[in-house]
């Protein structure tokens, strides 16, 4: 299945991946679709959503969909997990993965930019997990996982940085909150990917530099992989972790120990 969902609820359990359209989101839905879940890919690309779900959906002979959905609009969120219910009847798996990065400092901060990352960095996880509540009271059960960053702990841009800091916090408050309904709320948080997220807007030259300062700062001397994040998302929304809740993990090679490059 691609691009369209068929209706009735789903036989297996349902995971939803916002910024779906990317490297990462593929690499996540791909894990996810082998673990037998149904998966579905929210992009503000719709384009980008279908094409990830098709070549998932190749790849492990999943049932993956992908929908467009602005995390950080309100409407469109209540409209995407309203659709979810209709036409797979339950949500257990959600990853917050959607995220935008603007490289500003307090000296050249634009109150706009800081509103747009806030909005779907932060504000989008809550959206989503707001909207879900009725589903997970009905299943008395759910995982969710958002997808922070390393640079929680070390700085760097100052809109990105506290918009992921903000998302361990919500992570923490929501898993005080929801736990008492069966679901647990967990973040990842990597170290540096190259994805179209960390190469815009730099050259071939400043990305390698970027990027070989990002090794040695690594104890295990490599950058951190779609792929490794993926295997962490997949063990956080397992049954095998029904009793992890409130936890950062990071998946940074040992780099969270190590000061910003």
């Amino acid at each position: 299945m691609s691009g369209h969902a068929s209706g009735g609820a789903a036989p297996g359990p349902v995971a939803v991946i916002t910024g779906g359209g990317g490297t990462l989101g593929t690499a996540m839905a791909t894990r996810l679709a082998e673990e037998g879940n149904a998966v579905v890919l929210l992009d503000r690309d719709e384009a980008a959503a279908r094409a990830a779900a098709d070549e998932v959906a190749a790849r492990t002979g999943g049932s993956v969909v992908g929908w467009r959905a602005d995390v950080a609009d309100e409407d469109d969120v209540r409209a995407s997990v309203d659709r979810i219910a209709r036409t797979h009847g339950r949500l257990d798996r959600l990853v917050n993965n959607a995220g935008v990065n603007r490289r500003d400092t307090l000296a050249d901060q634009d109150p706009r930019i800081w509103d747009e990352v806030m909005a779907v960095n932060l504000r989008g996880p809550m959206l989503l997990c707001r909207a879900a509540l009725p589903l997970w009271r009905r299943t008395g059960s759910g995982r969710v996982v958002n997808i922070a960053s390393r640079t929680w702990l070390g700085g760097g841009p100052t809109s990105y940085v506290t918009s992921k800091a903000g998302v361990v916090g919500l992570t923490r408050t929501l898993a005080v909150e929801l736990g008492p309904l069966g679901v647990t709320v967990n973040a990842v948080a990597p170290s540096m990917i190259v994805t179209a997220l960390t190469s815009a807007g730099r050259d071939e030259a400043r990305l390698r530099e970027l990027t070989e300062r990002h090794r040695r700062m690594t104890p295990m001397r490599r950058l951190a992989t779609p792929e490794d994040v993926a295997e962490a998302v997949v063990f956080l929304t397992s049954d095998g972790a029904g009793f992890i809740t409130g936890e950062v993990l990071h998946v940074c090679g040992g780099a969270q120990l190590a000061p910003a490059p």
